[in-house]
């Protein structure tokens, strides 16, 4: 069975180290914070103290980690996996970042005889969990394929998105979409409670018919109960919302509703408690009227 090195073992990190180990993949592990970890240990993860050693005996490496530049520090870092990994070993990025940042690291794995993935991935930590994220895959067809097993562990929806960097496009273009559907979940909430509905019932008619969504059947009713625990962070959101930006405006291209959106979580991320909280927690930009009404 291959050996995997993961680096990253967080919300979403940890529940996909766990359905790789119940594959009976041979997992070792590295995260900044081992006490953060120890659950996953017991459980039969081996552990690593540093990115060179987690990477430097396994097949396939495997990164989730927070922003690009902590992709950037732990592949091209001098302890890093490019300087470390074994030539022929497979490196598969998890973590959405740029889609440039993607293609350097591609390039400079080929140069070292490495094969280099950029698989961005939806579904939150819930799909983390349930092994039903969505995976989205750049880099060469042919590692892809060799890859696929490993990714039909962790997702239901695999798909090979083209060269390096093209699952972070992809999955730029996912973000994209939820911004827009996530304020627009907001927004209907906001209505629905100016107009004196029950917001429950309001959700179990128009959630069944064309307004449905991910968004609306699972953090909807979240909003409605104040539950802003994060599946995903508000100050990753924004990470992404700002990368997707980036990568328009070197097209050339205007977004305007991402434009409003991020300005939106920006605001609500002023206070830093904010900026921990889940991704539904934007409703508490509509929970002063004025604001609701921008």
């Amino acid at each position: 069975m291959q050996r995997i090195g993961f680096i990253g073992v967080g919300i979403m990190g940890k529940p996909m180290v766990r359905n790789l180990m119940k594959h009976g993949f041979e997992m070792q592990i590295y995260t900044r914070t081992k006490s953060k970890a120890l659950d996953i240990i017991s459980e039969g993860a081996s552990w690593r103290d540093s990115v060179a050693e987690c990477v430097r005996d396994a097949d396939i490496v495997m990164t989730m980690v927070g922003y690009p530049k902590d992709v950037e520090e732990v592949y091209f870092g001098e302890k890093g996996i490019l300087n470390n990994a074994r030539k022929g070993a497979c490196l598969i990025d998890f973590t959405t970042t740029s889609p440039t940042l993607s293609r350097r690291i591609y390039e400079a794995g080929k140069e070292k005889g490495l094969s280099v993935l950029d698989a961005p991935v939806s579904g939150g930590d819930t799909g983390a969990r349930n092994a039903t994220l969505s995976i989205m895959v750049g880099g060469d067809k042919d590692v892809f394929d060799r890859c696929y097993q490993v990714f039909k562990a962790l997702g239901t929806n695999i798909i090979y998105e083209g060269p390096a960097g093209s699952g972070q496009h992809t999955k730029m273009a996912n973000q994209i979409a939820i911004a827009g559907t996530i304020a627009g979940v907001c927004e209907a909430l906001a209505y629905g409670r100016a107009a004196g509905l029950d917001l429950q019932a309001m959700l179990n008619s128009i959630s069944a018919g064309a307004a449905g969504s991910w968004q609306m059947s699972n953090l909807a009713p979240k909003m409605i109960a104040g539950d802003y625990e994060p599946g995903f962070f508000i100050k990753h959101f924004i990470k992404d919302m700002q990368i997707a930006r980036e990568e328009a405006l070197n097209n050339e291209l205007s977004l305007v509703v991402l434009e409003k959106v991020l300005s939106m979580y920006r605001e609500l991320a002023g206070d830093m408690d904010s900026s921990e909280l889940g991704t539904q927690a934007l409703i508490k930009y509509y929970e002063d009227d004025n604001k609701g009404s921008a």
